[in-house]
Formats: structure tokens, C-alpha cells, sequence
């Protein structure tokens, strides 16, 4: 008895009529047909899918919409020329040129002349209209030019001593410095430098130099600059 209960289980044999062999293929069957149905409705469905430019759109953005167009600008009147605003040109052209009115020209002066003339009259004066002066102008500057040849030397007609510096003659310094002296046209010394050096006597030469004054010097009947060597001499007593 026992050994007929644990039989079935230890071996069991299909029976006739029984459900247990038909039961695993058809729930794989069904789980097939089911997994089919799902996977391909979605793909027999194409009027519900996204398109691929709405889907590229739904990441992108989306460009801005143009701008309204300008709104159109209200109408001008059209200028009309006036016989009061003849600074507005007309719009139209005038059917018919008129000529322009004859203006009186402006005369400078009195075409006659003035009764008895004046001696020093200005072209187109009317009347005793004083004369004004014409100033003229002055002689062009030219360089000065060295003595010698047509350019004889000037003569000195004012000379100053030089003031021998007081630590000149404590220290026993004496001898020349030789000055280049530049000489205007009215015979005054412009400008001067020292060409021969003399330790503590330079300054003192120089002061001395820039007070004389010489005879202009003449070319061609006119004055000119000349420039001239000049020496001044220190001795002790």
C-alpha cells in the first residue's frame, strides 16, 4: 500500500487524458504570442510614431520667428513753392520759364572819379576817404658775412674796458681772449663767443665785448651782418 502512494511520485507516468504534458508548451505559446503582439503593435503602428525632424526639432531650438514687417510710412505732402517761401523748391516742374527780374548792380566808387582827385585816392573811394598808409616791410635778414675781401672791417667807435675779476688778480692770472663777435646792421654787437679761452677772464671778456659798437658795414650801398674776431687783453699793473 505504502509502496502504491509514494509511486506516482518517485516514478511518475503519463496517463491518458491527463494535462500534465500539454501544460509547458502551451504556456511557452502563449508567452511567445503574447511578447509578439507586444513588440509589434508598436511597430504596425507608423501614424503614431514621431518622425525623425520632430524628433531632431525636440532637442534643437526652435529659430525665432521673423520680425513683423515695418509699417508703411505715413504720406509727406509734397512741397509747393510759395511766392512767400522761395527757399522751398516746387515739387512739379513749372510749365513755363519766367525770366528772372533785372537787379541793379552795385557800383564801388564813382566811375567819374572824384572832382580834383586825391593824391594818395583808393580805387573805388568815394568822397575825402582818407588814404591808408602802405607800411613797408622790412629789409629780408641775411646771414652775417665774414670780413674780408669787399667786406672791409668795421670800425670801433665805443669801447668798454673789461672789469678785470678781482680772484683774476689775487691768484696772478693775466693774457688775451679772443672773442668771435657778431655784428648787426646798426653796428651793435648781437651776439659773441669765446674762441681762445683765458681760465677766469672768458666771462669777463665777453660782458666787455657786448658793449661795443662799430661803423656799419656796408655792400652794395645797403648795411649787412658781419662777423669778426675781436681780442681783449688782461695785464696785471
Amino acid at each position: 500500500m505504502p509502496r502504491e502512494i509514494f509511486g506516482e511520485v518517485a516514478n511518475p507516468q503519463p496517463r491518458l487524458g491527463s494535462q500534465s504534458r500539454y501544460t509547458l508548451p502551451v504556456s511557452i505559446a502563449a508567452h511567445v504570442v503574447i511578447a509578439a503582439v507586444v513588440v509589434m503593435a508598436p511597430l504596425m503602428a507608423t501614424d503614431v510614431l514621431p518622425t525623425p525632424r520632430a524628433m531632431i526639432g525636440a532637442f534643437t531650438a526652435q529659430p525665432s520667428p521673423p520680425p513683423p514687417p515695418p509699417a508703411a510710412a505715413p504720406p509727406v505732402n509734397a512741397k509747393v513753392a510759395s511766392p512767400n517761401r522761395p527757399d522751398v523748391p516746387p515739387s512739379d516742374a513749372p510749365a513755363t520759364i519766367e525770366p528772372e527780374p533785372a537787379t541793379t548792380a552795385s557800383v564801388i566808387g564813382d566811375p567819374r572819379g572824384t572832382p580834383g582827385g586825391l593824391p594818395d585816392g583808393i580805387i573805388g573811394a568815394v568822397g575825402d576817404v582818407p588814404a591808408v598808409p602802405v607800411i613797408p616791410s622790412p629789409p629780408p635778414e641775411t646771414r652775417p658775412l665774414p670780413i674780408g675781401g669787399r667786406i672791409k672791417e668795421p670800425a670801433k667807435i665805443r669801447h668798454v674796458p673789461p672789469v678785470y675779476p678781482v680772484i683774476a688778480q689775487q691768484v696772478g692770472v693775466e693774457g688775451i681772449v679772443v672773442v668771435e663777435a657778431i655784428i648787426g646792421i646798426d653796428g651793435r654787437v648781437k651776439d659773441a663767443h669765446v674762441l681762445r679761452s683765458k681760465p677766469l677772464l672768458d666771462q669777463a671778456a665777453l660782458n666787455a665785448v657786448k658793449q661795443w659798437t662799430f661803423t656799419p658795414t656796408m655792400l652794395n650801398g645797403a648795411p649787412v651782418p658781419v662777423i669778426m674776431t675781436v681780442t681783449v687783453h688782461f695785464r696785471l699793473n
